[in-house]
């Protein structure tokens, strides 16, 4: 392997909320992790914690408490109590109600730059972490010992690593570099992101409408505002990004309808084109795939970063339950991409089937889906299936997810 001027047990490219926590989860260990990182975390440009929110599952809020970061996640967090399923123009609707589920919440919803903030104040603390930021790969070379990576921007000796991870997003430079391909279906449809000050408070309830044009997701944030999701085509995306806020507003509300009033105000929107991605592997020779880089999700379902936090909180604990073993082993990272197939896939075929079931123009299609939303509406055990779903479609949930810690106890046997 060339000569670096940086050595370490885990490289992590990609400092963002699924890297950072990987990171974290390490730092419990006695491994020596680097993480490479385009933008430094506090920089206001830093493109992972920005403003946006994203949906956190009961599984997540357990990972964060793991890790030591959910009392000041929380402080932040909006819970969703209610989850309101819709169909615009058609009869069809569905609640799920957390207390009928007997949890507190059956989520919580936080700014990117809240989450961003608490993962890298406490990895600081790693006396065994190092950030090399800004700094990005332009090339990994492997070879039977570890991986080389060439830096552009810092550490001009490059880093060398026994385990590389890559968390660098569904463009994935170290995926590619490992021999990994990744498959991706376009949707044809934009995401037009922003927050609203509707007239009525949310009441901390989540709504998912279901219209032509595509689904509206609108979910509770703090200060009485709402954080929505729209999606059209690109075309539809374009021309409403363009439009005056007053004229947004009214279009987003004839979409959405008046079950939080008057929609009064608008932040900065953002449009993003949707796909699906998958990776044609989890694991490569002395590389491990995590996050947006092993899997893209549409938002329909809002479990695009709970099932990327069960990547990392997997690999944390295949590597917890290997001591004093090359972390870049074959047979660890073998059995890390066992563990996830079943949940990756899983979920990936459910958000993609959600998609295309209710962006079907055909009338059977639309008669069925509402007789469904109708039926899963009068099913108490349906109801709970759906509001266990993002625990992970796995038999076996990490440790982590499951609110016990990383570190086998010291009998040696696993709980």
């Amino acid at each position: 392997m060339p000569s670096a001027a940086l050595e370490c047990d885990v490289a992590i490219v990609g400092g963002g909320m699924v890297g950072a926590s990987l990171a974290l989860a390490l730092s419990a260990l006695p491994l020596e992790v680097v993480v490479v990182e385009a933008t430094p975390p506090e920089d206001d440009s830093q493109p992972s914690f920005d403003t946006r929110t994203t949906a956190l599952s009961n599984g997540t809020r357990r990972v964060f408490e793991g890790l030591g970061v959910w009392d000041e996640i929380a402080r932040e967090a909006t819970p969703i109590r209610r989850i309101h399923v819709s169909d615009r123009g058609r009869f069809g609707s569905a609640v799920i109600d957390a207390a009928e589920q007997q949890v507190a919440a059956l989520g919580y919803v936080v700014e990117n730059r809240v989450i961003g903030r608490a993962l890298w104040r406490r990895l600081r603390l790693s006396p065994r972490t190092r950030l090399i930021a800004p700094a990005t790969v332009t090339q990994a070379r492997g070879s039977a010992a570890g991986v080389h990576l060439d830096l552009d921007g810092a550490a001009a000796g490059g880093v060398g690593a026994r385990l590389i991870v890559a968390a660098d997003g569904a463009g994935s430079l170290v995926r590619t570099c490992a021999g990994v391909g990744a498959e991706r279906w376009d949707y044809g449809q934009t995401a037009v992101i922003c927050q609203l000050t509707p007239e009525r408070f949310h009441d901390h309830v989540a709504y998912e409408r279901f219209t032509p044009a595509g689904p509206i997701a609108v979910l509770p944030a703090p200060a009485g505002r709402v954080g929505a999701v729209w999606t059209l085509t690109p075309e539809e995306a374009a021309r409403v990004m363009a439009l005056p806020d007053e004229a947004f507003l009214a279009e987003l509300q004839q979409s959405f309808g008046w079950r939080l009033g008057r929609l009064k105000a608008v932040t900065r929107r953002v449009a993003y084109p949707l796909a699906l991605t998958r990776a044609d592997a989890a694991h490569a020779p002395r590389t491990a795939i995590i996050g947006a880089a092993a899997q893209g999700l549409h938002p329909i379902a809002g479990q695009g970063f709970n099932l990327g936090l069960r990547d990392a909180a997997t690999l944390a604990e295949v590597l917890a339950d290997a001591p004093g073993e090359d972390p870049g082993a074959e047979p660890l990272l073998a059995r890390y991409a066992q563990w996830r197939h079943t949940d990756r896939r899983a979920l990936i075929a459910f958000t993609d089937g959600l998609v295309r079931l209710f962006g079907s123009p055909l009338l059977p299609v639309q008669i069925a889906r509402n007789v469904g939303l109708v039926l899963f509406d009068l099913s108490p055990p349906a109801k709970s299936a759906m509001a266990k779903l993002s625990l992970g479609f796995a038999g076996r949930q990490p440790r982590l997810a499951r609110g016990l810690p990383l570190a086998v106890p010291a009998t040696g046997e696993r709980p």
